[in-house]
């Protein structure tokens, strides 16, 4: 009888997830091949339109062969000794939440299992005009616990944090956003690093508990499970890893070394660590789920989340390219180029998907080779490509995280124009409780994009009949309409009925601990 294993989404996607060496070098030769022969043995029909695939191709060998390089080793060899246990101070990042959700991540970090520590609320409800911000403060009295209320503005969560730090002195600080609940053992599965005196963040996985609750949520899951599992245990390897806003253990001196939180870009995790690498510090990461939270429970908060990760990532290439920066290694540079140029593959995505319209009002095709050439090699090259994806996710990766990745295209088209405009924008919190309404206008170009299909293939059908190059374009068309089909649908207004609160539902019926009692 064939052995069944339990699928537990809390540890799945942090499983031995190495694959094999030769399984790697394959998918890259066969990567590199595929682009060789799109490249130079497949004469180019119109060169504007070959000009753009190659452009593309380009993007996507860069995109293979960083992932590639990134899971080649997933071993940990980091110094760990449970016995260091110095004095921290636990941040709970709060502006304007639901106090029942603020309390229960309070309760939880008062409940940790660990020598000495204290807990504070970090209060920007009063800068960010929120109603609730006293009520944080009648919260962390009646917990007994710290209370930091910001009334000069600065710096977002950034600033938030650094005004906290002068008002604290241990020499190690943990970071909980305020929906993310941990567990008892958190610093005890974490501290034990610092006994290396050059690491400067610890940094563990964000897991979100309401991740079956509806396609928003499991959408933003399945993108988190393939970065918190392949890719930030090798990342592990190379000493890239990079904070990731909550469930991270920092070290005051790295921290003030790199100039504080920076509070100039709205992804501020991102660029602190570029700058604490630079400064020669370590990183670790601990794939181990030690704090739960909670994804963004409906498109417009999901919509708003990419776009301030999108945003802040992209301002790393144009800004602070990290291959000029002289303090990273290698390694590094690759590591943080290859994290954030993945949001230009909606710009990329977007041309591809471009194509087969041009052709069926023009004609215009960028290849002259019959498609069923390019599909004998293409079909093999793809085929690797999705396996060594799921291979090395421990067969996590799903069609739901690929259609929310590519789908983001106006996400990451929106950013960077933001970037490169020098737009501004304000730090905008994910909403933790669900917004009911229609998102459908947020998707409104893939929208168009159905209409121009539907109305092209009816004029190249009018002007030239049935051929095998509409077949052949159709597919491409049909494709792209399957991968966007899911984004689509989990913008239209059906998902938010009956799931008003559900996320504090969750909190209340799925907590961490078994035991969320104050101990006094």
């Amino acid at each position: 009888m064939k052995n069944t294993v339990a699928y537990n989404p809390r540890t799945i996607f942090l499983d031995n997830t190495q694959a094999s060496k030769t399984l790697l070098i394959g998918v890259a030769l066969v990567s590199i091949i595929y682009f060789i022969f799109i490249t130079f043995f497949i004469t180019p029909s119109n060169y504007w339109l070959y000009g753009i695939l190659i452009v593309g191709e380009i993007f996507h060998l860069w995109q293979i062969i960083s992932y590639i390089i990134t899971v080649w080793d997933t071993k940990s060899t980091n110094i760990y000794d449970k016995t260091f246990s110095p004095e921290v101070d636990i941040f709970i990042t709060v502006a304007g939440e639901p106090i029942e959700i603020i309390k229960q991540t309070a309760v939880a970090a008062k409940n940790i299992i660990y020598p000495k520590f204290e807990v504070y609320l970090l209060n920007d409800g009063f800068v960010a005009k929120k109603d609730n911000w006293k009520d944080v403060e009648e919260l962390a009295k009646d917990l007994n616990i710290h209370c930091i209320t910001r009334k000069i503005p600065h710096g977002a969560k950034a600033g938030n944090i650094n005004n906290a730090l002068l008002h604290t002195s241990s020499d190690y600080f943990v970071v909980f956003d305020a929906d993310h609940i941990p567990s008892k053992d958190f610093l005890q599965k974490t501290m034990g690093y610092f006994i290396d005196e050059r690491v400067g963040f610890v940094q563990t996985p964000q897991y979100y508990k309401n991740h079956t609750q509806n396609l928003v949520t499991e959408g933003a899951w399945r993108q988190q499970e393939l970065f918190f599992g392949a890719i930030c245990k090798g990342k592990n390897k190379t000493n890239s890893v990079f904070m990731c806003g909550t469930n991270m253990v920092l070290k005051r001196e790295a921290i003030m070394e790199a100039g504080g939180m920076c509070e100039t870009n709205i992804a501020e995790d991102f660029l602190t660590s570029l700058f604490v690498h630079s400064k020669g510090w370590k990183s670790v990461y601990v794939p181990e789920v030690l704090a739960e939270g909670l994804a963004p429970e409906d498109f417009m908060s999901y919509y708003k989340q990419q776009f301030r990760w999108a945003r802040g990532s992209l301002e790393i290439i144009f800004k602070y390219n990290p291959l000029f920066n002289r303090g990273l290694s290698l390694s590094q540079k690759l590591q943080y180029l290859a994290s954030a140029s993945y949001y230009l593959s909606g710009v990329v995505f977007l041309l591809n998907m471009i194509l087969p319209l041009i052709f069926l009002f023009t004609g215009n095709v960028p290849l002259v080779n019959s498609s069923m050439i390019i599909a004998l090699v293409f079909i093999p090259y793809i085929y690797l490509v999705m396996y060594i994806l799921q291979r090395s996710s421990n067969f996590t990766y799903s069609f739901k995280g690929l259609a929310f990745s590519m789908s983001s295209f106006m996400i990451h088209i929106q950013a960077l124009f933001a970037v490169l405009s020098g737009q501004k924008n304000g730090f905008s919190i994910t909403s933790k409780t669900q917004v009911s309404g229609n998102f459908i206008h947020l998707n409104w170009m893939h929208l168009v994009y159905i209409g121009i299909s539907a109305i092209g293939t009816s004029y190249y059908l009018y002007s030239n009949g049935i051929t095998a190059s509409l077949f052949a374009n159709i597919t491409w068309i049909m494709l792209n309409i399957i991968i966007i089909f899911p984004f689509l649908r989990a913008s239209l207004p059906e998902l938010q009925k009956n799931k008003s609160n559900q996320s504090l539902e969750y909190l209340e019926t799925v907590p961490i601990n078994s035991n969320l009692t104050i101990d006094k």
